[in-house]
């Protein structure tokens, strides 16, 4: 059974940084899909970002697009998500998901199978 946990969130300034860390178990790594999920109070849960089992590829969602870099090292088994230029719009918490070998729309929430139990970011103005 794969295994997600998050860490890393925080409370920071407007402008600041963090870098948010998934790390996975009880499968091969590098047979997944991973993304970053984020869900505000209120609000749906929706994409942030995802890459590809090599990582070669990486998508965005708009609104972190230039901000926000996804990475992954398949010999850690760990998935990685550098936040910059934080805004208080990106306060939420933030998921980590998992989808073997592909996915045909990354940025569905049911494209997903796996799921952390997720981590609060709090960025404050």
């Amino acid at each position: 059974q794969v295994q997600l946990v998050e860490s890393g969130g925080g409370l920071v300034q407007a402008g600041g940084s963090l870098r948010l860390s998934c790390a996975f178990s009880g499968h091969t790594f590098s047979d997944y899909l991973l993304g970053w999920f984020r869900q505000a109070p209120g609000k749906e849960r929706e994409f942030a970002a995802c890459i590809r089992r090599s990582g070669g590829a990486t998508y965005y969602a708009d609104s972190v697009k230039g901000r926000f870099t996804i990475s992954r090292d398949n010999a850690k088994n760990t998935v990685y998500l550098q936040m910059n230029s934080l805004e208080p719009e990106d306060t939420a918490v933030y998921f980590c998901a998992a989808v073997w070998r592909y996915a045909n729309n990354y940025k569905r929430v049911d494209e997903y199978k796996y799921w952390g139990q997720g981590t609060q970011v709090t960025v404050s103005s």
